[in-house]
């Protein structure tokens, strides 16, 4: 794909292109579901579309939920095939005034982002030089991308015009969804699952194309209260307990290699991922992942023998660690339903894909569907470097990843399971 003509024809370019023009970001810590009014601007957009392309049933829910559904060509009965994506985009960085950049024919070297005086390559993102050859949309450097999960939702929308424009392509029913809120964790609050109306489900907000997810951390957020004493530092002796300092010393003495930037695969970690406060008082936001249920239970526990023995040393209530979030592991409530794991890994074998089984290392929405009676794997994108400036998707990747799509949906239209 190296004419530009060629690039701007794709449908599903197209569509990513215009999702991401719509500033989607939720927002952190927002009892409100959607977190921000704008994601309706979006979602207004894709009920319209859904039904201009023929698509039934469709609604939006007053909590910015887009449903839809394609009816079964079938003259017998199939399971029904659902595909969520979600519509918000990272608090972590802008969101607004995106604009894309395509690279065609990628030489395998560095990008520069706009001139946002940022650029990218291979020595940063080595899967960068596996692209060479390949179109590429990347960021101008001074906002995310979008892709996190708009290519999701464009891929969703190719897929579902194909199958409207092409009656004579048989199928099950197919259930549509757009959700808010995934990126704050509450992307399936108010997901309506006996409205959906699917059997089984797959999510689409994933990574490479070829790779599809079925186990994810178990999760625990936390905020630890640090309770200090302030007072003037001129006649602090003996009496000041600086809140700061004591949350300090609470995070060292915490495993040093439980952090992130020692783990990866399967190995889980707490991350202190913000801190705010002053001498009289601080907060400290962790969040703490493990694949195995067992040692996210003993990583919980050091957290809190770590609050015990402070408030032996500083005096009671001077520690407190308040639960704020949690999920599980879906690979439990997968594995009786595998049939969803290995069609779409046929699917990928059939389009020359080395397809693979990778652990997601954060959450997803479908983790909590699957615990809602929805077993929900999470399929590929094509996108890359998510929630910052250096994100990019791959359109031959994304093109790929329609495919994929359209072989799931017609195996379960021929499969027994």
């Amino acid at each position: 794909m190296s004419e530009t003509t060629n690039v701007m024809n794709s449908e599903v370019v197209k569509r990513l292109l215009c999702y991401v023009s719509y500033d989607t970001q939720s927002k952190d810590e927002s009892s409100e579901v959607p977190s921000t009014q704008k994601q309706f601007d979006l979602a207004k957009v894709l009920k319209k579309e859904l039904e201009e392309i023929g698509a039934s049933d469709v609604r939006l829910s007053d909590h910015c939920y887009v449903y839809a559904k394609i009816p079964s060509n079938l003259d017998k009965k199939v399971p029904a095939i659902g595909f969520i994506a979600h519509i918000d985009t990272s608090p972590a960085l802008s969101g607004k005034d995106i604009k894309p950049q395509i690279i065609q024919n990628y030489d395998g070297g560095v990008i520069k982002l706009g001139e946002s005086g940022f650029s990218m390559g291979p020595n940063e993102f080595p899967a960068l030089a596996e692209l060479k050859g390949k179109s590429l949309i990347t960021t101008d450097g001074t906002t995310l991308l979008g892709a996190d999960d708009k290519a999701g939702v464009a891929e969703i929308m190719t897929m579902a015009a194909f199958f409207l424009a092409h009656p004579e392509v048989k199928h099950g029913d197919i259930c549509i969804a757009f959700t808010p809120d995934e990126e704050v964790g509450n992307g399936v609050e108010y997901f309506d699952v006996p409205g959906f109306g699917a059997d089984f489900a797959y999510t689409v907000d994933g990574g490479s194309v070829g790779e599809i997810e079925y186990e994810n951390f178990n999760a625990a957020n936390l905020r630890v209260e640090v309770q200090g004493y302030g007072i003037h530092p001129g006649s602090a002796k003996g009496k000041m307990k600086n809140a700061i300092r004591m949350a300090m010393e609470f995070e060292q003495m915490l495993t040093v290699f439980d952090n992130p930037e020692y783990t990866d695969g399967y190995e889980g970690f707490h991350h202190l991922g913000g801190i705010e406060g002053d001498s009289d008082h601080t907060t400290m936001h962790y969040i703490v992942r493990d694949h195995d249920a067992g040692k996210l239970d003993q990583k919980l526990a050091e957290i809190d023998k770590a609050s015990e023995y402070l408030n032996f040393k500083y005096g009671e209530g001077s520690f407190k660690v308040v639960r704020t979030g949690s999920y599980q592991n879906m690979k439990e409530m997968i594995l009786p339903h595998m049939h969803l794991v290995e069609y779409a890994k046929e699917a990928m074998r059939e389009l020359g894909l080395n397809a693979k089984s990778v652990p997601i290392r954060g959450g997803t929405d479908g983790a909590r569907l699957s615990f809602m009676g929805l077993p929900c794997p999470n399929l590929c994108t094509g996108g890359a470097n998510y929630h910052g400036r250096f994100e990019y998707a791959c359109i031959e990747q994304m093109e790929l990843c329609v495919e994929i799509l359209k072989k799931i949906v017609e195996k379960y239209a021929v499969k027994e399971i």
